[in-house]
């Protein structure tokens, strides 16, 4: 069992930057690939970065590469989303989710998730 409780999202202006941070519980962390998803008001839940249980392999949506970064640190049980360049069309729900199985793009691949954290940017 493990339990993921998300924070850092808030009201920030375009351009912008936030790090989202997801803690976990339970002592095998680093066996679970880690992601981040977000779902836009009316909009379906989508991925947005996944990391290997080892942090060796990320794994990106092409509308955030070149601005977000997914990072961990096993020794914490902490994951990381920072999130530069912000526009209005991130505006969503984050959730951080996590797989002993998948580091890929589907949330049917994920085992847990967290409630999420509300991210808004103002234009």
């Amino acid at each position: 069992q493990v339990q993921l409780e998300e924070s850092g999202g808030g009201l920030v202006q375009a351009g912008g930057s936030l790090r989202l941070s997801c803690a976990a519980s339970g002592r095998t962390f680093s066996n679970y690939h880690m992601a981040w998803f977000r779902q836009a008001p009316g909009k379906e839940r989508e991925f947005v970065a996944a990391i290997s249980g080892s942090g060796g392999f990320t794994n990106y949506v092409d509308s955030v590469k070149g601005r977000f970064t997914i990072s961990r640190d096993n020794a914490k049980n902490m994951v990381y989303l920072q999130m530069n360049a912000l526009k209005p069309e991130d505006t969503a729900v984050y959730y951080c989710a996590a797989s002993r199985t998948s580091v890929g793009r589907s949330q049917y691949g994920m085992d847990y998730w967290g409630k999420g954290t509300l991210v808004t940017v103002s234009s």
